[in-house]
């Protein structure tokens, strides 16, 4: 991202007006309340499964990963990273469940995009640091705005003004070129109301995995005016990022050929000793015998240097909170959020009328395949609001609120390039167009009243309604229309769900605390759920019945818990263990399918400064009565191979998982091992051991120092050591099947897969100054 004019302006400003505050204002005892909409958020009476993630508890690890590593170590969560470092494209899964089914929001706002119902943690870069404190909901979860919670949820709270003027760098450096530059400053309260922040993040690396290179910028910016019973908050944050793709991931004979590292992305050919161009297809491990001698003897393989990811997404919230009276309480939040950017790709040998093109003439032979660049843009607009209507006594709190939403984005598709074409390409011309549009409006009303003796019973009713219309030219040539061409799209699905809640949640004594609830949660189809599979048959809309039993103990030293789940679908859209053509997960419906399992937790603070945390979760994530469809060359017009397999694991659902730290403060020293075991995971829900990600165990240790200087608040000193043991593995990939027919015209089945190679041991030391 160019330097954003606007952000530096008003961080000059924020700076020299913090130097003029009356030091008065900033020591003034006033009754300010902070923005939030609180009625999405679950509190000790309510009988879920959440984590409270706090700001310091963010601060300590933000040192340039994203988001999702920052969340690692919550009961049931694993993270992802196709760079294999933790900067870039990342993903969060819990309890086995992808992120396109954990809802986020930030201030109440929806953060999933609308239609791949995805977060893209790399559109916003260093959001951690202006977080004030985060919720991670397991399960179905309270009542929220946006896309269901079919696994989890994320409640993010951005942060408050402070009363006085601050300034903070924070910066780090390491391994692989990974680098982080914030910088951050708020005028402390002017005039007993008014408040600025400002926040600029720069994030770099050049990637574990080759070519993986990663460009991030953002910013954050906030104004606030505050009474003693009032409050409005404007906010604005952006992000900008340019990555490598480093998606096709790597098959274990291509590692070997090539190394961990290799990624196929933007390959374009092999050049041999001589200079003589080959072009042998090594996304396919029988065409690695051939590129061998070729690399043994000096050749040299080619990529497309453009091969890039970029997007701008921008964010706007204007937020409002007035408190009536003691009990009353009404938020409201408008919010816009304006996206646009596109994919650029090298593809070798394309069919030139796949892309609108008519075959030409080359040195007299006529030309229908070529290789060419491709550009797969998008621009689109999300904006609406949402509101709370709170309600709090001594024994009771009820919430009244909702939220309505639209999407409009444009989907198209151009080609920028074409080897050995003659004539000039129109730039305005595209290969494809679609349009999608989308409303989303939920109600809820909710309560949780104290029956007697720390006995409390909790009921959330939801209402959503989801109108959502596709129309135009898909990005896949229909060959079995009766006229071939690009795919048509005409979408015009409408959903109505009920979310009914309820559980009780018993007080037993000041430190103990059992809760049970049953939840009904709903979820519409994604964008890729159609247009992936869209020359079947629609995909269905998703139930979940969610069971929850839990108990958790805590007092000034200690803190233990267990909780119960089942999670019983309808029509669950998993992971099938194969990709579309641009790198994301395809899922497919099945019939009947459930997760269970416990969640353990455990930790201990001492005096003496040692600290111990822990969690672990036992589950069992199965498809009952599985059938396998696989296809001759995995040609789906094709003969259907139909195989029954009766009860199977669900791809990328680890039956185990261990997360450990220990931590050690004395004065301003501070150190800590964090440890993360994932047990084996499936990568394809027919249960081949051929395509498994093996469990893996990863340590973590940090080290920092604290200590203050003439006229510096503060100085904070560290590194951390990532993947201590130097393991080797992977923490994501794909994973696929066909049949082909032998001499006797059997069938024949063959798997194939590809693994994110993570990085082993390395280093980012890092330095952050308080003024």
């Amino acid at each position: 991202m160019k330097r954003n004019a606007m952000a530096v302006c008003l961080l000059t400003a924020a700076i020299s007006i913090c130097a003029q505050t009356h030091e008065k204002d900033s020591m003034r005892v006033v009754n300010l309340q902070e923005v939030e909409i609180i009625s999405t958020r679950a509190t000790g009476t309510t009988p879920v499964a959440f984590t409270n993630i706090g700001k310091e508890q963010l601060k300590k690890q933000n040192f340039g990963q994203d988001l999702p590593y920052l969340l690692s170590m919550t009961p049931s969560a694993i993270t992802t990273s196709d760079a294999g470092a933790g900067v870039g494209y990342t993903t969060l899964r819990v309890r086995g469940t992808d992120g396109t089914r954990i809802n986020v929001t930030a201030n109440g706002v929806p953060i999933n995009d609308a239609e791949s119902h995805n977060v893209f943690w790399v559109n916003m870069p260093d959001f951690a640091s202006s977080v004030k404190d985060m919720q991670v909901q397991r399960g179905a979860g309270t009542s929220t705005n946006g896309a269901g919670a079919f696994g989890a949820s994320i409640n993010m709270q951005t942060g408050d003004f402070s009363l006085k003027p601050y300034a903070e760098f924070n910066g780090s450096y390491g391994s692989f070129n990974t680098r982080k530059a914030t910088v951050k400053a708020g005028t402390g309260l002017i005039d007993g109301h008014w408040s600025f922040d400002v926040r600029l993040s720069n994030i770099g690396t050049d990637g574990y995995i080759d070519r993986a290179s990663v460009a991030l910028n953002s910013y954050y910016l906030q104004g606030g005016y505050y009474t003693d019973n009032s409050s409005i908050k404007l906010i604005t944050f952006a992000g900008k990022e340019r990555t490598y793709h480093a998606w096709n991931y790597a098959s274990k004979e291509a590692m070997k050929t090539f190394g961990r590292r290799f990624n196929s992305c933007g390959y374009m050919y092999i050049e041999d000793q001589n200079g003589n161009v080959h072009q042998p297809d090594i996304t396919y491990d029988y065409n690695l015998p051939k590129v061998t001698p070729l690399l043994e003897q000096g050749g040299r393989l080619h990529f497309y240097d453009d091969q890039t990811d970029n997007y701008t997404q921008k964010h706007y919230q204007l937020l409002f909170n007035h408190n009536f009276t003691s009990r009353w309480n009404l938020n409201i939040g408008l919010h816009y959020t304006k996206g646009d950017g596109y994919y650029q790709e090298y593809k070798g040998r394309r069919t030139l009328s796949e892309y609108g093109m008519l075959p030409f003439t080359h040195n007299g032979e006529t030309v229908k395949k070529s290789d060419l660049v491709r550009k797969k843009a998008m621009d689109n607009r999300f904006g609406g609001g949402i509101f709370s209507v709170n309600y709090k006594t001594d024994r009771l709190y009820a919430a009244l609120g909702g939220g309505l939403n639209r999407y409009d984005g444009d989907h198209f598709g151009k080609v920028l390039w074409v080897k050995n074409y003659i004539g000039m390409l129109n730039p305005d011309n595209d290969y494809y167009r679609n349009n999608a549009t989308k409303n989303d409006g939920n109600l809820y009303l909710k309560t949780n009243y104290e029956l007697f003796g720390g006995l409390s019973a909790y009921i959330d009713l939801q209402y959503r309604h989801i109108g959502y219309k596709i129309d135009g030219l898909n990005d896949k040539y229909d060959r079995t229309a009766a006229n071939p061409g690009m795919q048509k799209l005409n979408i015009d699905e409408k959903f109505d769900f009920f979310n009914p809640k309820a559980g009780l949640s018993w007080q037993i004594d000041r430190n103990s605390r059992l809760y049970g609830s049953f939840s009904v949660a709903h979820k519409e189809p994604t964008r890729n759920n159609y247009t992936d599979g869209y020359f079947t048959k629609h995909p269905a809309a998703e139930r979940l019945f969610d069971y929850e039993l839990g108990y958790t103990f805590a007092n000034s030293w200690l803190h233990a818990g267990a909780n119960f789940y089942y999670m019983d679908y309808k029509d669950q859209l998993v992971l099938t263990g194969e990709l579309n053509e641009i790198g994301e997960p395809m899922a497919n419906n099945v019939p009947d399918s459930y997760r269970m399992g416990i969640e353990l937790m455990a930790g201990i603070k001492l005096n003496c400064g040692f600290q111990w945390d822990a969690n672990a979760t036992l589950s069992k994530n199965r498809i009952k009565n599985f059938t396998e469809m696989l296809f001759k060359g995995e040609e789906a017009g094709t003969e259907a191979w139909v195989i029954k397999h009766g009860d199977t694991p669900i791809a990328f659902s680890p039956g185990f998982i261990l997360n450990n730290r220990f931590g050690y403060t004395y004065k301003g020293f501070e150190a800590s091992l964090q440890s993360q075991y994932v047990g084996k995971q499936y990568m394809s829900n027919a249960k081949q051991d051929d395509c498994i990600l093996d469990a893996y165990f990863v340590s973590n240790l940090h080290l920092s120092y604290t200590f203050k200087l003439p006229k510096v608040k503060s100085v904070t000193v560290g590194c951390t050591v990532y993947n201590l043991f130097n393991e080797e593995y992977e923490n994501n990939g794909y994973a696929g099947s066909g049949y082909s027919l032998d001499k006797q015209n059997n069938k024949v089945r063959y798997n194939y897969a590809g693994y994110a190679a993570q990085a082993g041991t390395n280093i980012l030391g890092h330095i952050s100054i308080g003024f």
